[in-house]
């Protein structure tokens, strides 16, 4: 009798411990891109290490009303933290606010929410550095003067938005020979689309010297663009993009620079400021592996994993993601 009752105690306190099972959420604008794909294995990667239910999961689309019927079916099972990359804040702060009053810990990473939506916003870099840099690496190609465009993923991407007029106010001052020949097009977040875009911004603007790309697909679709074109020489390509998408097209000259951070990474810092706030930790100075120690910046909810990485054709093949 004594045997079978503790059994049934330890299989007691092992479907309670699965109860009680810790779930953290990290969903992106979007499943099935390369960048998207890194920072899922950083997610799995910081589970693993916590021992915690570290789930990643996106809409196929970079679609918000995708995003909040997700988020109401995630609160409907049953979650304790959401990391959200927003694809529209606004749409998304009714389903937010929605998290919150159940109790659920609401971050966001990659791209911010409206503030009063999030305990914490874990960015990546700094938005003005990186804005700033991206204007710096398109001067050091076609010079201080000259016409060039921007092709950016989503227009209401509130990260996209954000290093976009850093760098446009930068520009302004530092560099007023640099002329924005018309206002930001959007790629959807699609390789092709920004192909088709920049081939239209290069027909009507044939004095042409430079292409800004923001989102991780738009300096690849520009690229090829550029190198159907033959290009290379006359139309400097400068963008956000990872080391192994960005290759071929610094080694041949039609993308000159690619500026970006480890996406594994962000994912991994995500799932550890979400953890670590659910468990009543402190954030500040905690060392995650393979990151480095969390800072919180004075205003106490923005965290910045580092600066930005700059990749050249002499540099590239040191990386692989």
């Amino acid at each position: 009798m004594k045997k079978v009752l503790a059994m049934i105690f330890v299989l007691a306190m092992l479907v309670s411990s699965v109860a009680m099972a810790e779930t953290i959420v990290v969903m992106p604008k979007l499943v099935g891109i390369p960048y998207f794909n890194a920072s899922e294995v950083g997610v799995k990667a910081a589970g693993e290490e916590l021992g915690i239910d570290a789930r990643y999961t996106g809409p196929t689309e970079g679609d918000a009303a995708l995003q909040v019927q997700m988020i109401e079916d995630l609160l409907v099972d049953g979650i304790d933290a959401l990391a959200i990359a927003p694809n529209d804040p606004d749409s998304v702060s009714p389903v937010l606010q929605k998290c919150i009053a159940d109790n659920v810990l609401v971050l966001d990473w990659d791209t911010t929410a409206n503030g009063d939506d999030v305990t914490y916003s874990v960015h990546q870099i700094d938005d003005k550095v990186l804005g700033e840099t991206l204007i710096d690496l398109l001067v050091d190609k076609m010079g201080e003067e000259g016409e060039y465009a921007i092709v950016t993923g989503y227009l209401t991407a509130a990260n996209l938005n954000t290093w976009i007029k850093a760098g446009q106010d930068y520009a302004a001052e530092k560099y007023p020979g640099l002329k924005l020949v018309t206002d930001p097009v959007a790629s959807d977040e699609s390789q092709q689309e920004a192909y088709n875009q920049a081939l239209a911004l290069i027909q009507a603007y044939p004095d042409l010297k430079g292409i800004l790309g923001y989102s991780t697909p738009a300096p690849i679709g520009i690229a090829k663009a550029v190198q159907e074109k033959g290009l290379n020489e006359q139309i400097a390509v400068v963008g956000t993009s990872m080391p192994n998408d960005s290759n071929e097209y610094l080694k041949d000259g039609s993308l000159d620079y690619a500026v970006l951070w480890d996406p594994a990474q962000l994912g991994k810092l995500a799932v550890y400021v979400a953890h670590l706030q659910l468990a009543g930790e402190t954030l500040e100075g905690y060392e995650v592996p393979g990151v480095g120690p969390i800072h919180v910046e004075d205003d106490g909810k923005t965290i910045i994993m580092g600066p930005p990485t700059v990749w050249t054709a002499e540099n590239v093949d040191d990386y692989d993601f």
